[in-house]
């Protein structure tokens, strides 16, 4: 009996009469105000994303890396704001949308844990810069120039120009040796000479030697003392003071300036002998 009174409630009546005016205006303010709203919501991120991106352009000591890393962050979370209020104007609920979304995050999370920790380490790196492009380093054993800091690894360059690829991870969580980090280097060799052989001569030789070279810095001024009395040398422990760009240089040139003021003084430089006793057995 119901079916047959809905029937004849339905019978002949048109689509338009079950749809208003009012409820198409509706729909499509909805419509027109999602797409105000995005249209809106993408220019200002482009906008902020700009203004972040370009504060590292404009100040040399920031970091490009870091900085267009936040501003496409910045991008994403204005437009993720976006859509959650065109959802709204359609009367959707996006607290349980948004606990999905973060149920999901959190398992892609947990299965990209290691990806997400060198990402995690390169933002540290890249905004606590303990280390910068061209600097010669030691990192976790591997020596090198660093070519590129990227949020999942970092590219170092051997001394042979052989590419040499860190994670993350690895060079925020272990001993960093900067050799760049300071105008200044110590240099510092060890040269013998024979127990007959003037001390003072010896020190006055190589001091003359060390610093006669234009790359030699006065101050703080050179060390030059006798650290020991070796099995067949009296070793002077030499300490000079270069610019950190001239050091490998300064200090393989001077390896063979000291040897010949040495020679040209008559000063002998000993190497290691052993005297054999031979006991013949009657």
């Amino acid at each position: 009996m119901n079916e047959l009174l809905s029937t004849e409630v339905y019978a002949g009546r048109t689509l338009g009469d079950f749809i208003s005016f009012d409820y198409l205006a509706g729909i499509l303010g909805n419509v027109l105000s999602a797409i105000v709203v995005l249209v809106i919501g993408l220019m200002v991120a482009g906008w902020v994303a700009g203004r972040i991106s370009g504060l590292s352009h404009r100040h040399k000591r920031l970091d490009d890396t870091l900085f267009d890393f936040l501003a496409n962050l910045a991008r994403y979370a204005i437009i993720g704001l976006s859509f959650l209020i065109v959802l709204n104007t359609f009367g959707i609920q996006t607290t349980s949308l948004v606990a999905v979304i973060g149920a999901a995050g959190l398992a892609i999370g947990l299965a990209l844990q290691g990806t997400l920790s060198n990402v995690a380490a390169g933002v540290m790196l890249i905004f606590f810069r303990p280390i910068k492009l061209g600097d010669f380093v030691t990192i976790n054993g591997e020596s090198g120039t660093v070519k590129a800091i990227n949020l999942n690894f970092t590219e170092l360059a051997s001394i042979g120009n052989v590419q040499i690829i860190i994670p993350n991870s690895e060079v925020w969580g272990n001993t960093i040796t900067n050799y760049s980090a300071y105008d200044t280097r110590q240099a510092e060799w060890t040269f013998g000479v024979g127990y007959s052989a003037n001390l003072d001569t010896v020190e006055q030789v190589i001091r003359d030697t060390i610093s006669a070279d234009p790359r030699f810095l006065a101050d703080p001024p050179p060390t030059i003392k006798v650290t020991e009395l070796g099995a067949s040398s009296v070793d002077f422990m030499v300490r000079a003071w270069v610019p950190r760009t001239e050091f490998f240089a300064y200090w393989k040139d001077m390896n063979r300036e000291v040897k010949l003021a040495l020679d040209a003084a008559g000063v002998e430089i000993p190497f290691p002998n052993r005297t054999v006793h031979i006991v013949k057995d009657d």
